[in-house]
């Protein structure tokens, strides 16, 4: 950094005021800072992720209180209009009104002014933006209450105005000024917090008294006002006031240190969340010294992971998630002294001290060794995993747990010696589990490195086979470090890369050395094709364990393991063989053996050793990503349909309902097995009976799944069991999915086109803004996967491993025309039978929209539904095409109404006859 932009970073605080800084001590006596990267101007808080977030569970609270508790609301309203109405004057308040409206107004005005001129323009600049987003969500609301709300929630926010009319759900001129205050920062300036509140609180009471609004809408209206203003102060970042290396210094001379300058050991970029930046400095009289610097950014970066793993695991700590800087210093002060009396080796610390009210610093002797990250490989001996894991047992014995065994956290000196660092995150008084998880931790550290027989070996060593046979239920991704999970994760994309080559060069193989190919996939195990699980055969007892491809862990985009950069896992740990199918062994072929994963390899080590070790895995989770994602999903939609469901009267409906129609609409529901079997049966080229495909389809109708998951599953394994070879089943099956979906977009194209040269309200200017308003969801979707990586390398890698070896299949279905109409005749029968089951459930309840806005809602709402990850698509595909036909021009009632009888007849009536075919499929050994 040049020393003018290390005086500006010094000089410039969050209040605006320009100060000569604690750096300009160090200046005036000769000292720099060397080598420190730019600082970025903003960072992102924790606290304000944390208010966004409790702002946004407050109002989805009011709303559901507003819904679900209407009497009790009502009431309230009533009790509180009537109160203020009965004891305030009316001339009151008409006198109060203007300058109470008028001083809402003038506060920020004044407030803006003040931060101008003590050069605080970055602030005023948040706030406007924040009022501007405020007012948006204000009008959106707004929007939503008055059209689109249920009635209870309608009734709740608004009321009849004294002047005629009716009064506005939202303010749209108090929640811009909140988020503007809000955004600005009133934390430290509490004359301009008391003025605020004071305004509001006068404006919220004569309205109310005048009955132009309700309680409900003015707790609303702030706390939407709040949490836009802390939303786009995380959004933007507010200014960076991280203390500076010159900072450092001049702290380290207050606390008698005499430093001559200081050079940041790393990238803070590649440092662990968390951890904080690591410097070296050297002294005029000493040597040198290892401060590390945590300062509220560095809390950031790290809140939002540990939070996330509160959420996912079983409580298995006192400690709580998110930790104030001098509760981290206290905790790492702690445990430093603990681990010494505990005989351990660490850096000595010196001491803790605070830089400041936004950083802590912890000052370490100097010691003369290196991460084992950075050893070569012959360094690493059998003395060095034994000093190693002595370490670990020390601090066991005295029941102290670690929790972050990385090759970073491990120091190695020139004799040989270990020490530990990175206690941090470490447990005084810990249970068994946390003691269990370090040994699993370490155990996978050093098999990276090392290979997973000496790793095991050492540890059985110095621990002892008991206690390293129990840790086997905690080797498992969630009880690893971040960084290791990453380094798994990459490794498995690393195995999935090659195993896809090798199902991609069996699938192109010519027919005539079929028997010489070399093919895998994940379908060979019976298991999801695009889940990313694979299922390893243990050949030393027997035992199967089930892997996470994705590691199981929603931590998507974490940084990249740069503490590991010598990582020999391929090397160290050999490619395993796995027992071959039974129906593969019978057919002849020569199939890839999968490698194993490095944990079941640890596992395999471990049971050599042990056989009656525990290998099943300790519940940790309390939760599933994928679980909480379909439970959120499933609530929102639920409320969705139970707001429809009570405005409908079910036994009118049934004795108005055409029943002739909804019998051609089961006809129609049938007709749609057999369209998907003429799908799945076009891009095989093998020869299936019909009759057992038809089955399929109708038992894939049982296995309830996110997005037809099931059914690929079903069908890969349905095929595999006639005679079709595993690498050839999932590209058959990925072929027909890609061609489904081709197929979807261009009768979208179609039908779209064709609605609109007819005179229908689908397309009519008062739902253009519904429509432009998905596009744009859909374009910005769409832009933030391509513009995020770890999204791009998520979306791609499912994609990938769906339609890997896709094209050579279709390559080879050109030689079979007939194959090829077969498939794509299916794909089109298979959508206008859907298409007519629904237009006859319309008719049912004697309405009609004609065929092509009708098909043009279906293909856009089913897929629109298709995308909530629920079982079967459930709530969000009534949702989706109960909307798409009223925005159609059908009559809400009729709509939901005929959306039920659809789905009625082709999700829920199916679910009996297809567990009938599942288990005569089963029986006959198809499945």
């Amino acid at each position: 950094m040049k020393p003018t932009e290390a005086h500006q970073a010094e000089a410039h605080r969050g209040d605006g005021s320009r100060t000569e800084g604690p750096g300009a001590e160090v200046r005036r006596a000769g000292y720099s800072g060397a080598n420190e990267p730019f600082l970025p101007a903003r960072c992102r808080r924790a606290a304000d992720l944390l208010r966004l977030l409790t702002g946004v569970l407050g109002i989805a609270l009011l709303l559901v209180v507003a819904w679900g508790a209407h009497a009790t609301t009502s009431g309230v309203e009533h009790d509180v209009s009537r109160s203020t109405t009965a004891h305030t004057s009316r001339h009151l308040i008409d006198f109060l009104g203007s300058p109470a409206n008028l001083a809402v107004l003038l506060v920020p005005v004044l407030f803006a002014l003040e931060r101008l001129l003590r050069r605080d323009g970055a602030r005023v600049a948040d706030g406007v933006l924040a009022a501007v987003l405020a007012h948006g969500a204000a009008l959106g609301t707004g929007l939503w209450v008055t059209r689109y709300a249920p009635f209870a929630v309608h009734d709740a926010l608004t009321r009849v105005a004294p002047g005629g009319g009716v009064t506005d759900p939202v303010h749209g001129y108090v929640a811009p000024v909140v988020a503007f205050m809000t955004a600005v920062g009133t934390a430290r300036r509490p004359r301009w917090r008391a003025t605020l509140w004071t305004v509001l609180v006068l404006n919220a009471f004569t309205t109310l008294a005048g009955g132009y609004t309700t309680l409900s809408s003015v707790v609303l209206t702030l706390l939407i006002g709040w949490s836009v203003g802390c939303g786009t102060l995380y959004a933007v970042g507010t200014p960076n006031v991280r203390p500076t290396t010159l900072t450092l210094l001049a702290a380290l001379r207050r606390a008698g240190f005499t430093p001559l300058a200081a050079r940041q050991l790393e990238d803070p970029a590649s440092s662990p969340a968390g951890r904080g930046r690591r410097y070296r400095v050297t002294r005029e009289d000493g040597a040198p010294l290892d401060v590390t610097v945590v300062d509220r950014e560095q809390q950031a970066h790290a809140f939002m992971h540990q939070a996330w793993r509160q959420v996912l695991m079983r409580p298995i700590s006192e400690r709580g998630s998110l930790q104030s800087l001098r509760q981290r210093l206290e905790q790492e002060t702690l445990l430093a002294y603990a681990a010494v009396a505990a005989g351990a080796r660490t850096p000595r610390l010196i001491g803790g001290f605070e830089l400041g009210p936004d950083a802590v610093m912890l000052v370490h002797e100097h010691a003369e060794a290196r991460p084992l990250d950075l050893l070569a490989d012959e360094e690493i001996g059998d003395a060095v995993l034994d000093g190693v894991w002595d370490q670990v047992r020390l601090l066991h014995a005295r029941r102290i747990a670690h929790r972050r065994l990385t090759g970073d956290s491990l120091l190695v000196d020139g004799s040989g010696g270990v020490l530990l660092t990175g206690l941090g995150r470490g447990e005084i008084a810990a249970g068994d589990i946390l003691l269990r998880m370090d040994t699993a931790q370490l155990l996978t550290t050093l098999a990276l490195r090392v290979g997973p027989e000496r790793a095991v070996a050492s540890a059985t060593r110095v621990l002892g086979p008991d206690a390293v046979a129990g840790s086997l239920p905690m080797l498992q991704p969630i009880a690893l470090s971040r960084s290791t999970r990453t380094t798994l994760r990459r490794l498995a994309g690393e195995r999935a890369e090659r195993e896809r080559q090798a199902t991609a060069q069996a699938v192109g193989t010519p027919k005539d050395d079929s028997q010489h190919a070399v093919t895998s996939s994940p379908g060979d195990t019976g298991d999801d094709p695009a889940d990313g699980d694979t299922a390893h055969t243990d050949t030393t007892d027997g035992r199967t364990t089930h892997t996470d491809g994705a590691d199981g862990d929603t931590e998507h985009g974490g940084p990249p393991d740069a503490g590991t950069p010598h990582c020999k896992t391929r090397d160290a740990i050999p490619t395993q063989a796995k027992a071959q199918d039974a129906d593969t062994l019978d057919s002849g072929t020569s199939e890839h053996t999968p490698e194993d994963d490095p944990l079941a390899l640890i596992r395999r080590q471990v049971l050599l050793m042990r056989p009656e070790a525990p290998v099943a895995p300790a519940r940790l989770e309390r939760i599933r990503p994928r679980t909480l994602v379909t439970l959120v999903g499933g609530v929102a939609v639920a409320s969705y349909l139970l707001s429809q469901l009570v405005t409908l009267d079910l036994n009118a409906l049934i004795e108005q309902a055409n029943w002739t129609w909804a019998v051609l609409a089961l006809a129609f529901s049938a007709l749609t097995y057999v369209a998907a079997a003429m799908t799945l049966l076009g891009f095989v080229p093998e020869k299936v009976p019909f009759g057992r495909t038809v089955l399929a389809q109708l038992a894939s109708s049982f296995a309830l799944a996110p997005a037809a998951v099931g059914g690929i599953a079903l069908n890969t394994r349905f095929l595999q069991r006639n005679q079709v070879r595993p690498g050839f089943a999932v590209a058959s099956v990925g072929a027909s999915q890609l061609a489904g979906g081709v197929g979807h977009v261009l009768l979208i194209v179609v039908f779209g086109y064709a609605t609109g040269t007819q005179d229908t309200t689908l397309l009519s200017p008062s739902s253009a803004t519904t429509v432009i308003g998905g596009l744009l969801a859909a374009t910005v979707l769409a832009l933030a996967v391509a513009a995020v990586p770890p999204l791009r390398r998520f979306v791609t890698t499912r994609v990938r491993a769906l339609f890997s070896g896709v094209l050579p299949r279709l390559l080879d279905l050109l030689q079979q025309p007939a194959k090829l109409v077969t498939g794509f005749g299916g794909i089109l029968l298979l959508n206008l039978a859907y298409i007519a089951c629904l237009d006859a459930s319309v008719r049912a309840f004697g309405h009609s929209i004609g065929f092509a806005p009708l098909a043009f809602a279906y293909l856009v709402g089913s897929a629109a539904g298709s995308a909530i990850p629920t079982p079967g698509g459930i709530g969000g595909v009534e949702t989706a095409l109960a909307s798409a036909l009223t925005l159609a021009g059908l009559p809400a009632s009729a709509a939901f109404s005929a959306v039920l009888l659809y789905r009625l007849l082709t999700f829920w009536l199916p679910v009996l006859p297809g567990w009938l075919a599942f288990s005569h499929l089963v029986r006959k050994q198809l499945l």
